[in-house]
């Protein structure tokens, strides 16, 4: 793998990040290459991993690894957008028809042409506990396929968020792939052996995927790119992470995206609030809501994105029963200026986890 230079990223990792081919010439799975799990703690800060002033944007994809059987009364209805994943026997979600896998989906990295990919990590996670319980120790390691290609397996290397409630026991994970995803480029990705478990309880079954992909376009606005991650329940506060020294203009535009896990649509008063101004004068708030993402119910299982950045996933659920990771358009509506760009995270009621935070914000010319 050619590993990439980034403008930041951050500095206490651990672990090691390996992609290794995963099949033989005879087309069966060769045996992993030995590689020791990445340590885990039960809340992970947020912290900034990337930010960039580039000509260009961030894009994602995700899916789901788990939805209702099919074989259920009202699973097509659920599917669709009505019920929670703990009214449901959930099992696995499995596209590649590939019988050494147990759950797989795939879904679309979209760049403009002429792009060029600057930063790109894959995050994985979700419920360990449900009518199984599955062993922790597979936290930290999926297969990823790139268009036309085969599978290869990706280890965290980071910390793996991973903590175990009365009710659940939830766990997020992610590795650095810019060098594949550079040298892939844009096309469906398959992500496989999701390490989430199947059948039915009270907090029901929930997980998924997201790639997020910055990029570098010089036919595109000068943006400031950011993308922030950690493991933390929603209700204790909430997360709150301030962009500094982003100079913009009024009227600013650009996109902001989040991945949480276990947010149930319909339990309303959870919300991605944007702040925008001047350090130390007024500022400008709002909620971003669109058409997928209502008032006071962002945390709704949606994988969801503008119409403009609209990509393809197979399956392609329109309720994910318990994954959210939604890209939201700030507007354009701010009417002042400013150096400072605060996106609040919260919920009063949902008992979710927030995984991923990101922005691409226009600059000031």
């Amino acid at each position: 793998m050619r590993h990439s230079l980034v403008p930041l990223v951050r500095g206490a990792t651990a672990g090691v990040l390996a992609i290794a081919a995963m099949w033989s010439s005879g087309g069966l799975p060769a045996a992993a290459p030995a590689a020791a799990p990445a340590p885990e703690a039960s809340s992970l800060s947020f912290d900034q991993r990337y930010r960039a002033l580039q000509h260009g944007g961030i894009v994602r994809a995700a899916n789901t690894s788990i939805t209702c059987r099919a074989s259920e009364g009202g699973c097509s209805a659920a599917q669709d957008g009505r019920g929670v994943n703990g009214d449901f026997d959930m099992f696995y979600v499995d596209v590649d028809r590939d019988p050494n896998t147990y759950n797989s989906s795939r879904a679309q990295v979209r760049l403009p042409s002429g792009s060029r990919v600057t930063y790109a990590r894959l995050y994985w996670g979700g419920n360990l506990r449900v009518g199984e319980q599955k062993p922790s120790e597979d936290n930290g390691r999926v297969l990823i396929a790139e268009p036309g290609g085969e599978y290869k397996q990706v280890v965290a290397d980071t910390v793996v968020g991973h903590r175990v409630t009365d009710d659940v026991d939830a766990f997020q994970a992610s590795a650095d792939v810019t060098g594949l995803v550079r040298d892939s480029g844009a096309g469906l990705y398959t992500v496989a052996q999701v390490n989430v478990a199947s059948g039915r309880s009270a907090a029901g079954a929930w997980g998924g995927w997201t790639l997020v992909v910055a990029y570098e376009n010089a036919a595109e606005p000068l943006r400031h790119l950011a993308l922030w991650d950690g493991f933390a329940p929603v209700q204790s506060g909430g997360q709150e992470l301030r962009l500094r020294d982003a100079a913009f203009p009024a009227g600013v535009g650009g996109h902001a995206g989040v991945v949480a896990y276990n947010g149930d649509r319909r339990t309303t008063g959870d919300s991605l609030v944007l702040t925008t101004g001047q350090s130390g004068s007024e500022h400008d708030s709002a909620e971003l809501t669109d058409s997928a993402n209502p008032h006071g119910d962002v945390l709704n299982s949606t994988i969801s994105e503008p119409q403009s950045m609209s990509s393809s996933r197979e399956p392609a659920y329109p309720h994910t029963l318990g994954y959210d990771s939604d890209v939201l358009d700030l507007g354009g509506g701010w009417r002042r200026a400013g150096d400072q760009v605060t996106l609040r995270l919260r919920s009063q009621r949902d008992a979710a986890w927030a995984g991923v935070l990101f922005a691409a914000v226009d600059a000031r010319q």
